[in-house]
């Protein structure tokens, strides 16, 4: 009889154990979400910055604009145009 309250007793105890550890994974995952929500909101007011920034000028001086979007496109497909010279299907050891 003994045996079987020391097992009650232990199953209780790892019960309150199982419950400790689920009530603190919910806090965490609480934590997480509010500040993966924090963190998005504020992503999204440094966007609306830089767009605003970026409006102004573009909107006063489109072909300035033009001319830096295109040497700006210029430079990155040079970059991939390089990175590309090795076709993917020839071995390595040649």
């Amino acid at each position: 009889m003994e045996s079987t309250k020391g097992e009650a007793t232990l199953r209780e105890a790892a019960g309150d154990v199982q419950q400790a550890v689920v009530d603190q994974l919910g806090n965490a995952s609480a934590q997480v979400s509010g500040t993966a929500k924090e963190l998005s909101g504020k992503a999204r007011q440094l966007y609306a910055d830089f767009a605003e920034v970026l409006r102004e000028p573009t909107v006063e001086r489109p072909f300035e604009a033009l001319a830096i979007a295109a040497g700006v496109g210029f430079i990155l497909g040079t970059l991939h145009a390089a990175n590309r010279s090795r076709p993917d299907n020839v071995p390595h050891d040649r």
